[in-house]
């Protein structure tokens, strides 16, 4: 087949392509910006083009168009795709017909989701199981790669609710890490939220089974498994004492993963040497020693998820200068979860997780509008916080403040990442794994 992909270098698209490209398909793609994926993609076979989408990229030799979620439906390659009657399929479409033909574990959840999803496939493939693996995240593992190619029935795949995504995927197993408010934009709130993980619940047959935090009230046909530290507490005091990765919420992550572990028969030995040898995701808590300080690259950008990684950075660093740089994902979200982040950042300060925190702008999406950025913008955000928080508005002076700090973390979904790789590649002395 010859298959176009609009948004090729998305975090799951580009997985879906690579997928193709190593069934021998013949891939090609387009995105508004080259990336560290596009060009991963190319080396592999895909020929993408980068930069103004354009109609006469699209031609009806192919056989099918798959395109991300991010893409409007004005998109000029979506329209022109249609207007010459090429199928078209959404990345979560063509993903749920994968999910169909294989014994699909699909790891949802409003946080953890890649981290989980990377757990079970190493645990599999340490176990011999040599699964197919699509997850929202790079992993060592797999040469910096958001794919793995197996040859067996198993096919372990993220689920994102945002959108109401995962509503596609027709798993064996499911896992939900948690539920919680996010994406408001589309759901307007934690009951539609809640209608949407237990609708996703329902797309597990009667013979399989639903991984789950006990938090979470999921009603289902399918046998349902609660994990949590309190009931699970041997495995959850075996499993920190294994993880390289600090927390309370990396210790729930991998009581998941070994839940689903034992559904397959692997045991817990193979489990725990899997999840011991596991160095974390890209973007989750990494970890680089520069001369002058320790940086730390964290994708937090949810208020609970910005808890969990500042409070597992002072139980890692105790005795530590810890300041924090984050920069707000989406005026939307940003506006929707005001008091939310108000009240972290504010407890971050009280409580010492940090010493210092600074705000940059927010980061705004394409194709994400919204929000009132007169009302919820950074800089009010870090009056409302007040001592020992501060806006910085040119990304240039901040490192004039890494300097009493012994560990600098810089945290967020957006250009923050960049800025990182800057300071690191400036500073870069020796590579914690």
């Amino acid at each position: 087949m010859k298959i176009y992909f609009i948004g090729i270098g998305g975090i799951g698209v580009s997985a879906l392509a690579q997928y193709y490209l190593q069934k021998g398909d013949e891939v090609f793609g387009s995105d508004a910006y080259g990336s560290e994926i596009t060009e991963m993609i190319e080396k592999m076979g895909a020929k993408i083009s980068v930069g103004t989408q354009k109609t006469e990229n699209i031609n009806s030799h192919y056989d099918l168009v798959i395109y991300s979620p991010s893409v409007q439906e004005n998109n000029p390659e979506l329209l022109e795709a249609r207007r010459q009657n090429i199928k078209c399929m959404s990345y979560p479409g063509a993903l749920g017909e994968l999910s169909k033909d294989h014994y699909t574990i699909a790891v949802s959840g409003t946080h953890g989701k890649s981290t989980v999803t990377s757990m079970i496939a190493l645990i599999l493939i340490k176990a011999g199981l040599d699964p197919t693996v699509i997850v929202g995240t790079k992993l060592k593992e797999f040469n910096n790669s958001n794919f793995r190619m197996g040859q067996s029935q198993y096919l372990v795949i993220e689920a994102c609710e945002h959108e109401a995504s995962f509503l596609n995927y027709w798993p064996r197993i499911a896992v939900i890490t948690n539920i919680e408010e996010d994406h408001l934009d589309y759901y307007e709130n934690l009951a539609n939220i809640q209608k949407a993980f237990n609708e996703f619940a329902s797309h597990v047959p009667r013979n399989g089974f639903i991984v789950k935090n006990k938090s979470a009230d999921i009603k289902a046909d399918a046998k349902i498994i609660d994990f949590s530290i309190e009931t699970n507490n041997k495995e959850a005091r075996e499993i920190k004492a294994i993880l390289k990765m600090p927390g309370e919420h990396n210790v729930l992550n991998g009581l998941a993963a070994l839940s689903v572990a034992k559904l397959l028969d692997v045991s817990e030995a193979t489990s725990l040497a899997a999840l011991s040898d596991y160095y974390g995701s890209w973007r989750r808590f990494n970890i680089f020693e520069l001369p002058d300080f320790i940086l730390i690259d964290d994708y937090a950008h949810h208020p609970t998820e910005i808890r969990a990684t500042l409070k597992s950075a002072r139980e890692k660093y105790p005795d530590k200068k810890i300041l924090c740089v984050f920069q707000p994902h989406q005026y939307q979200r940003t506006q929707f979860l005001w008091d939310n982040f108000i009240d972290v950042f504010k407890r971050s300060i009280t409580e010492k997780w940090v010493d210092k925190l600074i705000l940059i702008d927010v980061y705004d999406v394409i194709g994400r509008e919204g929000g009132d950025k007169e009302k919820y913008n950074s800089q009010i955000m870090s009056e409302m916080i007040g001592s020992g928080c501060e806006y910085v508005k040119k990304e240039n002076e901040i490192e004039g403040y890494f300097l009493n700090s012994d560990i600098v973390i810089m945290m967020g979904a957006g250009s923050i990442y960049n800025l990182s790789q800057e300071i690191k590649s400036k500073h870069l002395s020796t590579c914690v794994d």
